[in-house]
């Protein structure tokens, strides 16, 4: 009887505590539930912008300490956000004030420039003009360069996206560089659907490609041939440029979109090097990117591949 009650005593005891162990993991899932709920949301507040507060707990627990530390850091961010807001706020006036202070005197020398033209110079006062002229020129798309590239930058200039023809923006571009190309003989195709539309900042992508096609026609000797396509493709569209042009070897095509790199033996060439740095940059801002395809002495293949997740054929 005795052995009796002390198994019935022993069954009852292992079920209270499996009965207590079942309560316990249950109580520590639904911990860990809230704990995560509440961990998403200090987040997602930072995450927002809003500047976490650290709350005041009796206890000294496991959320109370993780909430002390994420208000912290909280308060590290939102004082860096704050500082960068400044900075960013100096820069513009900066930029602004470069941009003012140089386009009046810059203007001025062109106008100045034209009066003379209209003297009677002698012969080597005629060359000192011309290279006058085209210093001048040098020296105002270095300024409106710089300003363009500091402006993409720090934000200034914010990427408008809308869904237009590709075909437009492309044609835009293109129109600009002709004169160039046919400066050097140069044989201009263009392949692109005008029923592709596909969202993107027409002015910007239009300066992206400008640049990569001045590019192209600049290294490209007289009497080659410049190709443009346009693909769509299942995640993006692709736009292509291929050159006949001098090519670039592999272990330089990595530095070709680093700001002010120009090869060694182009350095005769006029140019900054910040054309190929700024259409990468305006293609990232547009959630796609750039690849180039060359082999020395073989011609260029530059592509710009930009999200077709928005692109409608009409049919």
């Amino acid at each position: 009887m005795a052995g009796l009650i002390l198994s019935i005593v022993w069954a009852v005891a292992a079920s209270l505590a499996a009965l207590f162990l079942a309560w316990k993991l249950r109580k520590q899932r639904q911990d860990i539930y809230d704990f995560s709920r509440q961990l998403e949301k200090w987040l997602d507040d930072m995450a927002s912008g809003e500047e976490l507060q650290a709350e005041k707990a009796a206890e000294d627990t496991l959320n109370s300490k993780i909430n002390e530390k994420i208000s912290r850091i909280s308060h590290v961010w939102a004082s860096k956000n704050q500082e960068a807001q400044r900075e960013k706020g100096a820069i513009k006036e900066l930029i602004s004030d470069i941009s003012h202070q140089t386009k009046t005197p810059i203007a001025n020398m062109k106008i100045y420039l034209e009066l003379l033209e209209d003297e009677e110079l002698s012969a080597q006062a005629g060359e000192f003009l011309q290279n006058i002229g085209r210093q001048t020129e040098k020296l105002d798309f270095l300024l409106q360069s710089m300003v363009k590239m500091s402006r993409l930058e720090t934000g200034i200039i914010r990427i408008q996206k809308q869904r237009l023809p590709m075909f437009h923006t492309l044609g835009k571009a293109v129109e600009a560089i002709v004169p160039k190309a046919e400066k050097k003989q140069l044989r201009l195709s263009v392949d692109c659907s005008e029923e592709i539309i596909v969202s993107h900042d027409s002015r910007w992508t239009e300066e992206a490609l400008f640049n990569i096609l001045d590019n192209a026609v600049k290294y490209t000797d007289k009497g080659g041939k410049i190709r443009v396509t346009v693909i769509a493709q299942e995640m993006f569209i692709k736009i292509s440029v291929q050159d006949s042009g001098k090519g670039i070897a592999p272990e330089r095509q990595a530095e070709i979109f680093t700001r002010f790199y120009r090869e060694p033996e182009v350095h005769d060439q006029e140019g900054i090097g910040i054309g190929l740095y700024l259409a990468r940059k305006i293609t990232e801002l547009q959630n796609g990117y750039m690849e180039v395809r060359s082999q020395a002495g073989e011609g260029s293949d530059f592509q710009i591949y930009l999200p077709n997740e928005e692109i409608v054929t009409i049919l």
